[in-house]
């Protein structure tokens, strides 16, 4: 049937737009046709959308505060923000066509300065494409809050700003600035945590204001006890001690759980920073393991409108190749020995196994059903796509769903370069077990653990100094970062106050191969 409602807006010759010149009521046209196209013929599910036009400056603004709309002030943001300003100014790099937020609404950033052609092509890139990603992919449905994480940092905003007014302004940087420090160890990998409620925040906050919570007194005192009593009855108190160490929930992965709930000299008002902070951390765990699939997603999506639009005759031959040359851009995927490589560019590649699923689909050959029987000519690629979409994050999207056809497409290939050795190897090339080797060996380069350390609160001297004791899990012999390792803890050092031990174990042998070690503070 004929689309009545956009006929009677565009007229007859169904234009959306001529030209580069936009206006809000131009947006709220393209806006419908693309919805339509999204919901209807695509079967998008996407949180209502709120689509706001900003400066350039306040494009770099958004950059700087993480690009969250609601932000407290922190030294950072401003270095950020300065450092981003030059790099623009001179012509370095150039700013995103938009940003958008994981959020209910979705909120959506555009630029002033893009033509009617980009706007088309951000609105249905980031209002449909990330808006469906982030509504319906599992990590986010565990770990975030989309209804509300606006109310919540509207409640931290407020909160940092009283007090900066009540304890100082450098008392509530200096421990924002540990805290910030320690964000990377401030997530909840694998227990899932109760969603945010933002009742629940406020009323915690105001109880941490009449009164420290109680467990830190209990657990403290009794550790005193434990020691005082070790000479009479060594075996009771250690005992003792380790039913006071199951109690502090020993050993915990979130650092700054920990030092939330159990660090004996924080202030409430410091405690609940650190919370702050740690739900931040949170909130972009799961983009930190979708960067890929969220990316490609979003490219997909905005390819597949588009063109839609230019078939249905909305869109002009030159607003198509505009939208065209941008898009391109976007995928482009440099060689490795061109300048500008740095590694698989996430939209690239994501938009290839996208649309490569989509041929799979539809027009799969001999060798697409050996490797994907379950999809493979089933016609339904929207369908599929959306499942992906919901079901992984890129490591197991990798995993899953990368196919021969696009390893052959970006010339991959499996290299050992070990250090210590004479010759580089090749050891996977374009063969039936070269291209199973080339997929897992690319979904371990997405695996999260693999890039950051695996470090946890493995016990505290609860009889002696109470001096903290941390353990990284070593793998492939890669030690820390002095230096980083040193100015984490010495951060860490802020919130807990008494010493910190971290030791380097190795993960086959349990042999601690290095020890980290940073003294109390008075």
């Amino acid at each position: 049937m004929p689309d009545t409602k956009l006929n009677s807006i565009v007229g007859d010759d169904k234009i959306l737009f001529t030209g580069p010149e936009w206006d809000f009521e131009k947006l709220r046209v393209v806006y419908d046709a693309i919805e339509d196209i999204a919901i209807n013929e695509m079967g998008l599910d996407v949180y209502p959308n709120q689509i706001e036009v900003i400066t350039s400056e306040q494009m770099l603004d958004a950059y700087a505060s993480v690009g969250l709309p609601l932000m407290y002030r922190h030294w950072s943001f401003g270095k950020h923000f300065a450092r981003e300003e030059t790099l623009y100014r001179r012509g370095y790099q150039g700013l995103a066509y938009e940003i958008v937020i994981n959020s209910s609404p979705c909120i959506s950033y555009i630029m002033e300065e893009n033509s009617m052609a980009m706007q088309t092509l951000v609105t249905a890139h980031a209002a449909f494409g990330h808006n469906h990603f982030f509504k319906n992919n599992f990590l986010f449905r565990q770990w975030t809050d989309a209804g509300g994480i606006l109310d919540y940092l509207t409640f931290a905003r407020d909160f940092v700003a009283h007090a900066e007014e009540s304890y100082g302004a450098d008392e509530v940087e200096r421990t924002l600035d540990a805290a910030h420090a320690l964000m990377s160890h401030g997530v909840h990998r694998y227990t899932r945590r109760p969603k945010l409620n933002l009742f629940e925040e406020q009323q915690r906050e105001q109880d941490r204001r009449q009164f420290a919570e109680e467990n830190f007194d209990d657990i403290w005192r009794t550790a005193q006890l434990a020691q005082a009593t070790a000479s009479i009855d060594e075996k009771a108190a250690e005992r003792e001690i380790a039913a006071i160490r199951q109690k502090l929930g020993l050993p915990e992965e979130n650092i700054l759980y920990f030092l939330e709930k159990r660090a004996p000299r924080l202030a409430p008002w410091q405690r609940e920073l650190v919370r702050i902070t740690r739900h931040i951390s949170q909130y972009f765990y799961p983009q930190k393991q979708t960067k890929m699939m969220n990316e490609g997603c979003a490219t997909f999506v905005h390819y597949e409108i588009i063109h839609r639009l230019h078939e249905k005759g909305l869109i002009s031959d030159g607003t198509l190749l505009e939208i065209m040359h941008s898009h391109t851009s976007v995928v482009s995927q440099p060689e490795f020995d061109d300048q500008r490589y740095n590694g698989i560019n996430p939209y690239a590649l994501g938009f290839a196994m996208m649309n490569d699923i989509k041929r799979i689909c539809l027009n799969p050959t001999q060798e697409d059903r050996d490797w994907f029987p379950d999809f493979a000519g089933n016609g339904d690629a929207y369908g599929t796509l959306r499942y992906a979409w919901a079901n992984f994050r890129d490591e197991s999207f990798v995993l899953q769903y990368l196919s021969p056809r696009v390893m052959r497409d970006f010339r991959m290939f499996k290299m050992i370069d070990d250090a210590e050795a004479d010759a580089i190897v090749i050891d996977a090339i374009h063969e039936e077990r070269g291209y199973k080797e080339i997929r897992r060996s690319l979904a371990r380069q997405y695996d999260l653990s693999r890039h950051e350390p695996d470090i946890q609160v493995r016990d505290v001297d609860l009889a002696g100094d109470r001096c903290l004791v941390l353990s990284h899990t070593v793998h492939d012999g890669i030690l820390l970062d002095e230096g980083s390792a040193r100015a984490v803890l010495e951060n860490l050092s802020q919130l807990w106050h008494y010493g910190i031990r971290l030791e380097e174990v190795d993960v086959t042998t349990d042999r601690v191969l290095k020890t980290h070690e940073v003294s109390a503070r008075h």
